[in-house]
Formats: C-alpha cells, structure tokens, sequence
C-alpha cells in the first residue's frame, strides 16, 4: 500500500512509450481534473541518452575532473557504463503528465565529493546528478546549489608559530577586527549608545526628502533606522573610536548632520521588489537567473541580502499563507495501482516455422545484453530488421536505466542512430569470421544487398549463432583467405604511359597553337539559340518544302555532314589513345564481357580469343516453272 502511495516531491518513473525507457520526473503538484482524473505537474530530469553528443563530451570531461578532485576508487568498464546509466541532468522544465503513467518509484541525489560512485551500482532504483541541462538553450552548467564539502572547501590551518618567531605573513590580507569582547564599556552603556545610535537614525530619515516619501510615518522611519545596519554602524563607530562613548557620540553626528545609513531594504523600490517576487515565483532561489533575466541592474551580493531581509516582512509571510491554503485545497498524495497489462514487445509463442523458434525468431539468438539463451520471458528490442531481444532481467534494466547491462553498439541502433556492426561481441573484427559469416550465412546476412545498403544495421550476434548451429567448429578452424595482391599506382601509370605516347609539352613563354576548326565551331555556338530553317539543321535530314525525308535518304539540297576528327595536339589529358585501324578490328572483335573486363582492368595485356564464325551454305534457288516477265511474286522455300 504505501509502495503505491505517491506524494509531492517523490521521484518517480513514467512511461511514455511501451519500448523506450522510462522518464524519470520529480511530482511538484497533484491536480484533479473536471473528468476526475489526476494529472502531475513534474519537473523534468534528462538522460544521457537525451542529450548531444557534445554535451556528453563536456558530461564526460565534467566526471574525470570529479574522479580526480574525489579520488574515486578505480572502477572497470563494464560500471563506467552502468555509471552512465545512472546520472542524470537536472531542468527546469516542468510539464503536466497523467498519474496513471507512474510505474514505480526512485531516488535521485545531488553527487558530493563524499560519495563513492560504485555504490549508486549497489542500490536499485538510485541516480545522482551534477550539472543542469537547459532544453532551450542546450547548455550544460553546474548546479548552483551544490553543498560544498570536499578538501577544496576546507579552510587552510597555518602552522603554529614558534617562540621568539616574527609573523612574515601580509597583514592587510588579514582579517580586520571588528569588535573586542574585552572593552572598557558595560552592557549597559553600550545599550544605551545603541539606543541614541537609533534616534539619529530616525532623526536623518526624518530629514531626508526620498526616505520620507518611503517611509510616511514615523513608526515606519524607527522600524528601519532599528534595524541590523544602524546597529552594525553604531559598533563599528565604537570599535573605530576606541570605545570612548564622547568621540563616538560626535562621529554620529558630524558637522553637516546626522548620518544616514540604509539597507537594501530601503534602497530598492516598490517594482523592483514586486519584479523580485515574480523571479522568485519562476526560478525559485536561483539568483544568477534572477539577476539575468529580471534585475540586471542589480549586483548579485545585493539581490541575496534583499531575499534574506524580505523573508523578514510581512509580505513574505502572507505568502507564504496564501501558498499553504492553495497547499491545502490540493492533492497530497494519490494512489496508483501496480501496472499489470503486458507490454506489446513481449515475445509471445503462436507457433513455429522451419528455422523459426515459437515466437518467430532465428533459432539460437541470445540476449543483445547479458548473451544468455535461456529465459522466463523474452521481449522484443531495437530495430524490426534485425530481430533483437533482451532477457526478463535486461528488460527491467534497459526501461529504468535506459541502456544495457554491457557496453554495445547495438544501443545505438536502438535510439535510432544506425550503426555497422562488424567483428565479434568485445569490438575487435576479424577478418577471418566475416568471410566465414559471408560464405554460410547467405540467406541471413544477404551481402550484396547489405553492400548496397551500407547504413542499415546488422546484428552479428544472429549472424554468430546461425552459425555456431551451422558450422560449430568455425571459430576453431577458421577458412583460409588468400588475400589479393594489387599492383601501387606507380606501376600502373608507368605502364600505361609506355603504351600511349605523351603529348608534347610546350615550354613556357610560348604561345600555345589556336585550333581554327574550334574557333570557328565556338563561334557558330551562337546561332544554336535563335530560329533556324530546317535545311540548316544537321542529324535529320529534310526537304525544301520542310517535311523530313525517309530514314537512309539524304537530300539533295544538303550535304552530308563531315564527321569531325580530333586533333592530338588539342587533347587535354597527358596521354593520348589514337585509334588505328588496328584497334578498332580488336573492338569489333571483342565481345561485352571482354570489353567491360579489359575496362576494369586497362593494365594488363588484353587476350582475345579468334572468333568462330559459322558460315552457312548457301541454298541453291530451284528454277521458276512460270515466265520470268509476269509480275507474281517468288516464293522461297527453305
């Protein structure tokens, strides 16, 4: 019952999703309704798996100071992961969630220097964080409130001084006494100095034009002139005079008149303080943001000693009331059921087909976490291609922590960043493996279409038990690989320069030869763009009257277009291919396949086979039985 009793303030987790993690959220309100239902208003906590990368980068950099500045014991990596697991990001950001999505309950702590890391492992359901993450402007920054304990926060004892030894220390960077517990005064006196100090301070307020305006009345005027700064100016004017009541009588009232001394209190206006309770209604004691946002006019010291002085007022205390009605009219606690329904990944068995399990697997997957093959229930996890599942245990673990057990690139593939995977299960590939998952697993691995699709995920632990099934003594005789060697590039151009010859370089200073027949083609470029007649155009022959010709018929009024040759002297590249008589029978010679393998392959010597041309005899026409001047046709038979 009190498992399931959830109350402002508690840390819980809510579902969002059937198979992402689960939120982790802070209740700072419980509100019913007009339908009857309950919603939350939370306060957001991140995850690692929320942010950037770059800010994880900063995270990262932010816990290797904490582990030396702490001296953390060390740690191996399997818990270095699990610790990412374990740390969030604080926000302020708050949003409305129903109740009936609370799963369970946490606890999150601010991380101190005290704290070992390895023990928030120990303890189920148990985060910490260190840094706030703000969602609008994607910064990480320390927590303001942090509680300083720590070597760093400890005051510096010097060593005692011994006898007859001179103090060489800076006395200005000293502490200056400001009062001395063993002066000449009695209480008595300095009551009563105490009190005079407090009518001069009534009398200057009196006197001042911008005080009377503040302070109308004259019980208002004595309520602050007997406060903490006419005080603490009444012992420092004691402590300065040598506790002689005379000259500290004097020294309030100088020449020119009584001195006047005002706190924040007095020296901040009406807007100003009523700007003060709206900031602090929105951020609450984060007084960098106050001063940012609201106050920039004011410094930092002067907006805390205001907050302090006006948690004296009465302002401060009718709040305070009208928060603890509103308080009251609302929900304190509410009460949630365990969640029971089955979630929609669970793997159910509705039967089996050939190499299938019961619930529509490969046969002999293990779990992407922990690698067992035997468990109570399995659930389905990742992308649908590549048939990921995770354990009961794993399970539990990857809704609440949002990760898995061991450090694997397939928890990428599941927040929805694709990831190759390639080698075995610890990172390090093998060539030797691949080759052997290529030539068993086809039908499982496909690669020519996973070479097509080079971003798409592959699961190698479904690949590895197919084939540990298939061929349990490959990883102890693996396949030998002959590997391919290939000529450097150096040998390719050398060779390819002796078969072609170079173009003639021209030395500089020299002009370079115009081609006529390429100016003047340049120049007939323009008269593309404008209307031309139809004899002018050439690949289409036509008539003078403007109708196309039959195909294979040239007009008379038009030449033959001349085909243009190229000129070696004008080829940009340094190695010019003329075509000979020669090679151009070797082309027509060549088939497809040996045309695109010569391609492929332009530094080795071409071998041709003599191609077989079958000749058919001709058939001997019979002779026509009817006059070879009538006009029937011939026929022929084969």
């Amino acid at each position: 019952m009190a498992a399931n009793m959830y109350r402002v303030g508690d840390y819980v987790y809510f579902e969002n999703s059937s198979s992402n993690p689960y939120l982790v959220r802070r209740i700072e309100e419980l509100n019913k309704t007009a339908n009857g239902n309950v919603e939350a208003k939370v306060v957001c906590l991140f995850r690692r798996r929320d942010i950037s990368s770059s800010l994880n980068s900063l995270a990262d950099s932010n816990a290797r100071e904490f582990e030396e500045e702490s001296k953390q014991p060390g740690v191996s990596e399997q818990q270095r992961h699990q610790l990412k697991h374990r740390e969030l990001f604080l926000s302020r950001q708050f949003e409305s969630l129903p109740a009936t999505h609370i799963r369970g309950k946490c606890s999150v702590t601010l991380l101190n220097e005290t704290d070992i890391l390895s023990q928030y492992l120990e303890k189920e359901d148990c985060f910490f964080y260190s840094l706030v993450f703000d969602p609008v402007q994607k910064t990480l920054l320390a927590d303001q409130g942090e509680i300083r304990v720590g070597c760093k926060y400890q005051a510096e004892i010097p060593d005692r001084l011994a006898e007859g030894e001179s103090d060489n220390r800076n006395q200005q960077k000293m502490e200056m006494k400001v009062w001395d517990p063993d002066n000449p005064l009695t209480d008595r006196q300095i009551d009563q100095f105490l009190v005079v100090a407090r009518a001069v301070g009534t009398f200057a307020r009196a006197l001042d034009c911008s005080s009377s305006i503040r302070q109308p009345s004259l019980h208002m005027s004595a309520a602050a002139a007997s406060r903490d700064i006419t005080l603490f100016h009444a012992m420092d004017t004691l402590q300065r005079n040598g506790y002689d009541l005379a000259k500290a009588m004097s020294t309030l009232v100088p020449q020119g008149g009584p001195v006047l001394c005002r706190d924040e209190m007095e020296e901040w206006s009406a807007s100003e303080a009523m700007l003060f309770e709206e900031a602090l209604e929105k951020y609450g004691k984060d007084f960098n943001d106050i001063r940012q946002d609201f106050l920039p006019w004011k410094s930092l010291a002067s907006i805390v000693q205001f907050y302090y002085m006006w948690k004296t007022t009465d302002r401060y205390i009718q709040q305070k009331r009208l928060k603890a009605a509103e308080a009251d009219s609302k929900l304190k606690q509410v009460y949630i059921p365990t969640y029971t329904k089955p979630n929609p990944n669970q793997i159910i068995s509705v039967g089996s087909k050939p190499g299938m399990n019961g619930a529509g697997f490969q046969k002999g997957l293990t779990c992407e976490s922990c690698h067992t093959t035997q468990s109570a229930q399995w659930y389905a996890w990742g992308p649908p291609n590549m048939q990921c599942r995770l354990c009961a245990s794993c399970w539990i673990y990857w809704k609440k922590y949002g990760g898995l057990k061991t450090p694997t690139q397939l928890e990428g593939a599941a927040r929805g960043t694709t990831v190759r995977i390639n080698g075995d299960k610890e990172g390090a590939s093998s060539e030797h493996v691949d080759e052997s998952f290529r030539r068993m697993c086809r039908d499982l691995l496909q690669p020519r279409r996973a070479a097509r699709r080079p971003y798409a995920p592959i699961n190698a632990n479904a690949i590895k038990a197919e084939c540990s099934i298939r061929l349990p003594k490959a990883s102890k005789t693996p396949l030998k690989i002959h590997p391919l060697v290939r000529l450097p590039l150096a040998t390719i151009v050398k060779d390819l320069v002796a078969q072609a010859p170079l173009k003639p370089k021209t030395p500089r200073g020299t002009k370079t030869p115009i081609n006529r027949n390429q100016l003047t083609q340049n120049r007939g470029l323009g008269g593309i763009m404008v209307k031309r007649a139809y004899e002018t155009m050439v690949g289409v022959p036509f008539s003078a009257n403007g109708r196309p010709l039959a195909s294979g018929i040239r007009s008379s009024s038009q030449p033959a277009a001349k085909r243009q040759k190229l000129n070696p002297a004008d080829a940009p590249n340094p190695v010019v291919f003329v075509a000979t008589k020669d090679t151009r029978a070797l082309r027509k010679a060549l088939t497809h396949l040996e045309m695109r393998r010569a391609a492929r392959r332009p530094n080795l010597p071409l071998k041709v086979k003599p191609p077989l041309i079958a000749v058919r005899p001709p058939v001997p026409l019979p002779a026509p039985s009817h006059p070879a001047s009538t006009n029937e046709p011939i026929v022929l038979e084969d």
